[in-house]
């Protein structure tokens, strides 16, 4: 959560998102080579702390998105980002599901590596961020200088966040309903298929909707998935609960960042995104601890 508030307020002060993105990369690479070396729990854990460090590409990679769109395609511009993002997790699964037997957690986690690594090296060389402005001075982030608007949906966001625990619980839960533990990974790969498949359509009813009407689906089909949980317990409808959880991340992933890019000043895209991020990142360990007890 600190590093994306803090990469975020960077590359504001500095008019630079590329290198905080390759960066960012380049540390999710080498956490996964360093996950695969590791021998004992106790090894694992700088590489974990580098891994989440890698997320300083985020609030930057965002603001980047937001940067390059206009108000009519930037919901659809988040959503294809997020489907992205959601495609590549599910070649992910599959490749696991069908190499983990032959090659085994060790080289699962040499092999993940590598899409990291490649993705650092074609930002680094392909994207042409341009020159930065030389003329204004950055005066640093305060929250008073933040709109109403932008604090009433920080406010909003952050109480949906406590009530918004993790999707692991929900794997873990689908257990107790029949489901073998061979068939959790389909689960994530489900739920995930339609969060992909669905984040560009959604990121366009945005555009053409307006962000709150699909910001408010979001929450209505996240509501619909805990309802699910409770008062079904057939495998079929367990299964569909997971599809809906795919719809509510397509529409509410593209949507978040689509509103606050535009509530945000203009030359504090980034340093907004990654509060907002911190804010979320800081409610998401109290909504999943509560729920797991």
């Amino acid at each position: 959560s600190l590093s994306q508030a803090g990469a975020g307020y960077m590359s504001d002060r500095l008019k630079k998102r590329k290198p905080f993105i390759w960066i960012g990369y380049l540390f999710g690479s080498l956490s996964r080579v360093g996950y695969a070396l590791s021998t004992a729990w106790q090894q694992v854990l700088p590489f974990r702390i580098i891994d989440r460090a890698g997320k300083i590409r985020s609030a930057p990679r965002d603001a980047f998105v937001a940067d390059l769109s206009k108000s009519a395609n930037r919901g659809q511009n988040f959503g294809l980002l997020r489907a992205m993002d959601n495609l590549g997790a599910v070649f992910g699964v599959i490749v696991c599901i069908f190499l983990f037997e032959p090659l085994g957690y060790r080289n699962l986690f040499f092999l993940a590596a590598i899409p990291s690594a490649v993705g650092a090296l074609l930002i680094l060389v392909t994207v042409n961020e341009g020159k930065a402005g030389k003329n204004t001075v950055f005066k640093g982030i305060r929250f008073r200088e933040l709109s109403l608007n932008f604090k009433v949906f920080l406010g909003i966001s952050a109480l949906f966040a406590l009530s918004s625990f993790s999707y692991s619980l929900l794997l873990v839960y689908a257990r107790h309903f029949g489901f073998k533990p061979t068939f959790v990974p389909v689960l994530y790969l489900i739920y995930t298929a339609v969060a992909s498949a669905a984040s560009i359509p959604f990121g366009r009813l945005a555009d053409q909707w307006g962000r709150k009407w699909v910001y408010l689906l979001s929450l209505l089909l996240w509501a619909l998935v805990c309802l699910s949980f409770i008062l079904f317990q057939q495998q079929y409808m367990i299964i569909f609960a997971f599809i809906l959880y795919g719809l509510h991340l397509a529409a509410l992933e593209p949507v978040q960042k689509t509103i606050v890019s535009e509530l945000a000043p203009a030359e504090l895209k980034a340093s907004s995104l990654g509060i907002y991020q911190m804010i979320i990142g800081l409610c998401a360990l109290p909504a999943s601890l509560i729920a797991g007890i």
